[in-house]
């Protein structure tokens, strides 16, 4: 748990790790450079606490105190949290029982539920809504290259396997996603618990609001990475994209940058039919019912709009994550 002048949330976060009736750990709390009282808190939980391990290596970056995290711990699981957020108190031990439960995952993650009430703005209630139907590793797996389908907090993985991807990556781009992503790509399992283990703090001041590392340009260019490398992409049938809209255009140009480029475009609006974009003809959505099948991107997030689009595809025989994948 890496922390930064956290001290009018830290108390919450600390009650409810001590609270945990999974009792067998070790809380690393990683001190990035705090001036506000946070350390001193920390020390005098620490004084009362023996699991706790107070690391204080300076203003480093959470990217740097969250890599330090995984060198210092002494324990081959590793469970994230923040200092603003509070666990339920059978967090670890349902993940520690998911585990037992499916030794093949690497990653286990639990739903959460978005706090204060009143500071809970409509863009992230909907991300919610969407992470927490992605609980099993087929979902996960199926909708990865949408948005982060675990929240980081949540998140209890297997330590060597993070350490041997090389931990977190640092720079411009959302480093938990940018983690999911190379799990996925290296081919292990990710589940969840199907329960809220966790209580999400949001605010004005939330970092996927503020932090260069979380922009849409920063998303779209770290997902644009890990698609072109998809081997599905790279199987010998065409590449149809779905959404002919300026902004799904203009998200797409990531991928086809990686030398991905569609064979057709498909949308639903009469007055895009017929036209060519970058000569790709734009088509309506029956061109799809065809023997021969392209493999489907679908670029369209707008609220419902998605999950019609999917039930379209699948009903005319489609394979989510086989013949069609959702994008953010």
């Amino acid at each position: 748990m890496p922390f930064h002048n956290a001290a009018a949330t830290l108390a919450e976060a600390l009650d409810s790790i001590a609270g945990q009736t999974f009792t067998d750990f070790e809380l690393l709390a990683i001190d990035d450079g705090s001036n506000d009282g946070s350390t001193a808190l920390v020390e005098r939980y620490a004084e009362r606490d023996g699991r706790i391990r107070l690391l204080r290596p300076g203003r480093v970056g959470f990217v740097a105190a969250v890599n330090l995290g995984l060198e210092a711990g002494r324990a081959e699981w590793v469970a994230r949290m923040d200092a603003d957020d509070r666990m339920h108190p059978d967090r670890l031990e349902r993940q520690w029982a998911a585990l037992a439960a499916d030794p093949s995952l690497a990653l286990v993650g639990t739903r959460v539920r978005l706090f204060p009430e009143e500071a809970i703005q409509a863009g992230m209630q909907e991300y919610v809504r969407w992470q927490n139907a992605c609980t099993d590793p087929a979902t996960i797996a199926a909708e990865i290259y949408v948005e982060s389908p675990v929240a980081h907090p949540t998140m209890l993985y297997h330590r060597e396997t993070v350490r041997g991807l090389g931990g977190y990556r640092d720079g411009v781009l959302p480093e938990d996603y940018d983690l999911l992503l190379r799990l996925h790509a290296a081919g292990y399992r990710m589940g969840k618990v199907p329960e809220v283990l966790l209580e999400w703090r949001d605010g004005p001041d939330r970092l996927s609001r503020t932090d260069p590392r979380c922009s849409r340009e920063a998303f779209d260019r770290l997902r644009a990475e890990y698609l072109a490398a998809d081997p599905r992409l790279a199987a010998d049938r065409p590449l149809v994209f779905w959404g002919a809209g300026r902004k799904t255009r203009r998200r797409a140009e990531w991928l086809q940058a990686h030398g991905h480029r569609p064979a057709a475009w498909v949308d639903i609006d009469p007055r895009k039919i017929g036209n060519r974009i970058g000569g790709a003809p734009v088509v309506a959505p029956e061109w799809l019912d065809r023997p021969e099948r392209p493999f489907v991107l679908s670029w369209v997030n707008r609220h419902g709009a998605a999950a019609r689009i999917g039930g379209y595809l699948e009903g005319i025989g489609y394979r989510p994550g086989a013949d069609y994948l959702r994008v953010g």
